[in-house]
């Protein structure tokens, strides 16, 4: 196998903690994103040798979301020696090889599904102002549907790229994980097979490219990756203006004779992550790359005007503008296709947070974690012993604290340092806080407008461009702050959000063109190398498969100034819309226990004796779902009822902490009307499930609840207890229902758990 090592933070050299130091002149390297030229494989050009392709067609036995052990993912022969087969018992992916080359199959095995209505290009790339086409296949008569009968007769469309061979290997981690904190037990890398089909160039404007097309498979997961490799083995440089790294054609969702709004149309049941997201807390928002776009071509749709959406498009918003070397390679940014079996939205989460889980495993540490605000000696470690006698886990410097990361004195780092090491002989690890894309540096240094001219009319307004002068110093002094004081968190708030820059004189970066490519390439090496050292990542945007850890639950900062009861209301309404499309342990909520953003007494916690019911509150909410907040103040008591109160709480969590962090079924949306609550199930604990009453109203209510525990796995009874009482066997429903009486104390909450017997 070709060994591509694509240069990021972890690629230097490393000294002990304490000294190591990011050197300067890194950083430009990295902007270019390439990779080192590497040696010409032996590339295979028939699939005669790999496995029987009946393999391909067996999907997996019952529900793989139950299953304890999947099917393994393989690379498998086709019907002949011209077809590939990527496949794991879900779903596959089936390309012809060859002279003819390209994909002609896509399929969720467990549900029958085909996805793919007709043929196209495997890559599009502009080089030097030149489109061509990669993996280009036409000649299908109707693109209603792809018939198998058709595929022997495809032929390949005009294109400056020819097939020349495949070949398979294991899965490589595209990053290390560093491990030092609690984790959920899952394998690094996701354990899978992986393909990679080669493409020469047959053109004199394009000879010495090599495109090489990169695929995933993973073991018991609906999802097949994707990434492209751009080789230059040619005598001189060429600019990759553009490049589209997926563009299918998918069976619509639904069909329509007349036009409507775009928003108005169903799409297939297909998502797309990447690692290229940025400005959004969510996969939807976050997505940079994947769109819904109509096909002209074709021809039979029920849409009169031909505007079904039904291709879908995986490309850059912008560039990536990327200069090439003679000599050396481009790696693009990664995607991952999931196939959902269902359009039931709890199935759909459910497989988006699995996928996330296995992709970004790290996105499971979950500490207990308090926000002090101050960086101040005395305070802080007031705080840190607090936390420690509490059973907290993490103590964070939080905005306004006075910590200032951008001070590379000796002095100061030598401060935060020896208060740093005093954390860490308490059993805390230690994080910062630092702001990076909302602010304003200065004109020669900020993102440049490309309709002024000047600064301005950035996401945020103003923003500073990480490849300008004072880009790349600021990323240098961020990882020597980290590596000089032993921080084991970084909370960056204002990650690049996609800003482009047209400023010709910044060093990182050309132009226009390379901007959005470059920014976002040294902020996801920052996390990237993080997460190699074992840092802790908080971000405000969605950075997971690129490094970081944990973004916001959902949560609007004003609602922090209403009375206290409401701001109860709200943060479950936080937790259960926030954690749709991500687990609850890769989404924080934020507790101030002083005033923030006004409110007065009626919305102030401190002083916290006064007010420990609302304190209970909050700590059974956050725990209590699996969730940890940003518990923002100078302290976390102030008497020692107080303190037994978070004691109490903290020990409640890490005894149930297994089944809190698993997976999620939500059962009823607080509204301030009625009881809420939320489920947690895992099949393969002994605690089956996990489920937590909250009671918001004025007087006890007496309710007997509905339980969907078919995500438990078990099938025809429960044994269910209230707190610590005594077992009681409830039956199943058909549809794996148990109904459970429960009474709660008025404001008050109760839990029940289910366990295996």
């Amino acid at each position: 196998m070709r060994a591509h090592s694509f240069l990021h933070l972890s690629t230097n050299q490393c000294y002990p903690r304490s000294e190591c130091r990011w050197p300067k002149i890194a950083w430009p390297i990295l902007l270019l994103a390439l990779l080192a030229g590497t040696a010409q494989a032996d590339w295979i050009v028939s699939s005669a040798g790999l496995p029987h392709p009946e393999a391909s067609k067996r999907p997996v036995a019952g529900d793989w979301l139950l299953v304890g052990k999947p099917l393994a993912a393989t690379v498998l022969r086709g019907r002949d020696d011209q077809t590939l087969v990527l496949a794991n018992g879900l779903v596959s992916r089936t390309f012809r090889i060859g002279p003819v080359s390209g994909t002609v199959g896509l399929d969720h095995l467990g549900s029958h599904t085909t996805f793919l209505r007709a043929v196209g290009n495997e890559v599009e790339l502009t080089l030097d102002g030149q489109s061509h086409a990669v993996g280009s296949l036409g000649g299908q008569p109707d693109r209603a549907y792809l018939a198998e009968d058709w595929i022997g007769s495809l032929t390949n469309r005009p294109s400056g790229f020819r097939f020349r061979g495949f070949e398979t290997h294991s899965i490589v981690a595209p990053l290390r994980w560093t491990q030092t904190r609690h984790h959920a037990p899952l394998p690094w890398p996701p354990p899978g097979a992986a393909v990679d089909l080669a493409y020469e160039s047959d053109t004199e404007a394009t000879r010495g490219i090599e495109v090489i097309v990169h695929y995933e498979i993973y073991d018991g997961l609906p999802v097949i990756g994707k990434w492209v490799t751009v080789e230059n083995h040619g005598g001189r440089a060429v600019t990759l203006d553009q490049l589209v790294v997926d563009r299918m054609s998918i069976v619509e969702a639904e069909s329509a004779v007349d036009e409507r709004p775009g928003t108005a149309w169903r799409t297939p049941p297909i998502e797309v992550l990447s690692d290229y997201m940025f400005h959004g807390m969510d996969t939807i928002t976050g997505n940079a790359v994947a769109s819904w776009q109509m096909d002209p071509a074709y021809t039979s749709q029920v849409s009169y005007a031909r505007k079904t959406p039904c291709v879908l498009l995986v490309q850059p918003p912008v560039g990536p503008g990327a200069r090439i070397e003679s000599g050396t390679s481009f790696r693009s940014f990664r995607t991952y296709l999931i196939l959902h079996d269902s359009t039931e939205r709890e199935r759909q989460g459910l497989t988006l947070r699995h996928v996330q889980k296995a992709l970004a495993p790290w996105i499971t540490e979950n500490p207990i974690m308090m926000h002090v605000r101050s960086a101040n000696t005395d305070a802080f470690r007031k705080a840190v012993d607090q936390c420690a006698e509490t059973g907290f886990e993490m103590i964070i410097y939080t905005f306004g604290s006075g910590l200032d990361m951008e001070n590379d004195k000796p002095e100061y780092l030598a401060k935060i340092k020896a208060d740093v090491d005093y954390a860490h002989s308490k059993g805390l690890q230690v994080g910062a806080y630092s702001l990076f894309s909302s602010r304003s540096i200065n004109p020669e240094n900020d993102v440049i407008n490309p309709q002024t001219g000047k600064p301005g009319g950035a996401i945020f307004g103003n923003a500073p461009c990480a490849g300008s002068a004072w880009g790349l110093r600021y990323f240098s002094q961020l990882t020597n702050f980290i590596a000089q004081t032993g921080l084991d968190l970084l909370e960056h708030d204002g990650p690049y959000p996609g800003d482009v820059c047209a400023s010709t004189n910044h060093p990182g970066h050309r132009g226009l063109a390379d901007s959005q490519w470059v920014n976002w390439s040294m902020n996801a090496s920052l996390y990237t190398w993080c997460r190699e050292r074992g840092v802790y990542v908080n971000q405000p945007d969605y950075y997971f498969l690129a490094g970081g850890t944990k973004t916001a639950m959902g949560y609007r900062e004003d609602n922090w100034s209403l009375p206290r009861a409401r701001q109860l209301i709200h943060a479950r309404q936080n937790i259960y819309d926030g954690t749709w499309s991500k687990p609850q342990t890769a989404g924080w909520m934020f507790v101030p226990l002083t005033e923030y953003q006004g409110g007065g007494a009626a919305a102030t916690i401190e002083p916290l004796h006064e007010h420990l019911a609302d304190y209970e509150g909050h700590l059974a909410n956050c725990f209590g779902s699996g969730v940890q907040a940003c518990w923002r103040g100078p302290r976390l008591y102030d008497t020692e009822e107080t303190k037994q109160l978070v004691t109490k709480w903290v020990r409640f969590f890490k005894e149930y902490r297994d089944i809190l962090e698993s997976d999620i079924i939500h059962g009823r949306r607080a509204d301030g009307r009625d009881i809420d609550y939320l489920i947690h199930v895992n099949p393969h604990l002994r605690r089956r499930a996990f489920i937590m009453v909250h009671n918001p109203l004025d007087q006890p209510v007496e309710r007997e609840v509905a339980l969907p525990l078919y995500y438990t796995g078990l099938e025809k009874a429960a044994w269910i207890r209230e707190q610590d009482g005594k077992l009681k066997k409830y039956p199943l429903d058909r549809q794996y229902r148990a109904f459970v009486p429960v009474k709660i104390p008025s404001r008050g909450r109760t839990w029940l758990v289910a366990e295996e017997r």
